[in-house]
């Protein structure tokens, strides 16, 4: 079965196209994508909107090519696509509804079945394909959203999370007041490897409480050291992410604890960074566990983990109506009914 799936819940708009073929290692055939970006402030949705509905024709095309010459074709043909799948939940309203345009758009003139999927479970579905963990807990760090999710009772379940923003915002606000534009998390990185030793660390506000956790007090924190003017913008962003990370490792060793698992699987954006892979792996390595990073195109945003999870529902007797094929912004993960696990 060859299934496309269509991302567009922030930034990126991105077009997946996966295969289930036993002769298949490799399950995704292509994972093209295309992200709005700027250089001062941060994330206007309607402008995202609109760089959405500028590029969809172009990352489609793209997506057909490469799935084609991966089966030897110059370019995949439509008719070959058997199911089409985008991202429904959860995400900014005016970047999904360009999404689920463009599925829609693609259903009906190919006769093609639909399916909409969560958002964050493609996240960990996509992960248990690439890196083969069977049962983890996951560690899903985005720009809205900051979860600990593990399955539990046929849905995967929400053991902790943030009280108020997600840390990829967080770390774009951050970013923000510094003046470092959008997206900041990869800068903000960056700045942080050029301070070598601990004694540059600026003390923050560290808050969890049990396994949910909030970043609104740090950020206030760090605006007032911001407008003070008495410290370097690289010991800052050191700071920031040796507190903010120590949480999201804190909160990750206790979900493992509660759930008696021993698999941490990483996802979401902020998962691409380094500093935070190795705090990850150093508390797996103390208590036994296994940690699974995927490659970084699969921990942002990208279509592949839509088609993948849509090719999963789909097996699983998932059925959309053309007119149910909408949009619902605000559905947590533990509301969807997962019909496609057997353990």
């Amino acid at each position: 079965m060859i299934v496309l799936g269509i991302e567009s819940t922030a930034h990126t708009f991105g077009v997946g196209i996966v295969d289930d073929s036993k002769k298949r290692a490799n399950k995704v055939l292509a994972n093209v994508k295309d992200s709005y970006t700027t250089k001062k402030g941060g994330m206007i949705p309607s402008k995202a909107a609109d760089h959405h509905a500028e590029i969809c024709g172009k990352v489609l095309r793209g997506a057909l090519e490469k799935a084609g010459q991966a089966k030897g074709k110059e370019e995949l043909d439509m008719k070959d696509v058997d199911v089409i799948a985008y991202s429904q939940s959860p995400g900014i309203g005016h970047c999904l509804r360009i999404g689920a345009m463009a599925a829609r758009s693609l259903a009906v003139k190919h006769n093609k079945p639909i399916v909409g999927v969560n958002h964050c479970i493609a996240h960990l579905e996509i992960g248990r394909l690439v890196t083969k963990a069977k049962n983890p807990v996951l560690l899903y760090l985005s720009g809205a959203n900051t979860q600990v999710i593990a399955y539990e009772g046929k849905k995967y379940r929400i053991f902790g999370e943030t009280l108020d923003m997600g840390i990829g915002n967080f770390l774009d606000s951050f970013a923000r007041d510094l003046g470092l534009g959008f997206p900041g998390g990869p800068v903000v990185e960056k700045m942080a490897k050029k301070v070598k030793g601990s004694d540059k660390y600026v003390e923050l506000p560290y808050s969890v409480k049990g396994m949910d956790m909030n970043f609104g007090g740090m950020l206030t924190n760090l605006k007032q050291k911001i407008k003070s003017g008495k410290f370097k913008k690289e010991d800052l962003c050191f700071s920031v992410q040796e507190t903010a990370f120590a949480m999201m490792v804190e909160v990750a060793e206790r979900a493992l604890a509660h759930c008696d698992k021993s698999e941490l699987l990483l996802g979401g954006g902020v998962a691409c960074n380094k500093r935070l892979q190795e705090m990850c792996d150093k508390m797996c390595k103390a208590r036994g566990a296994k940690m699974y990073v995927p490659a970084n195109e699969f921990l942002v945003d990208n279509a592949g983990m839509i088609a993948w999870l849509g090719l999963l529902q789909h097996k699983a007797g998932d059925k959309l109506k053309i007119e149910k094929a909408d949009i619902k912004p605000y559905i947590r993960t533990d509301e969807i009914e997962v019909k496609w696990r057997k353990d």
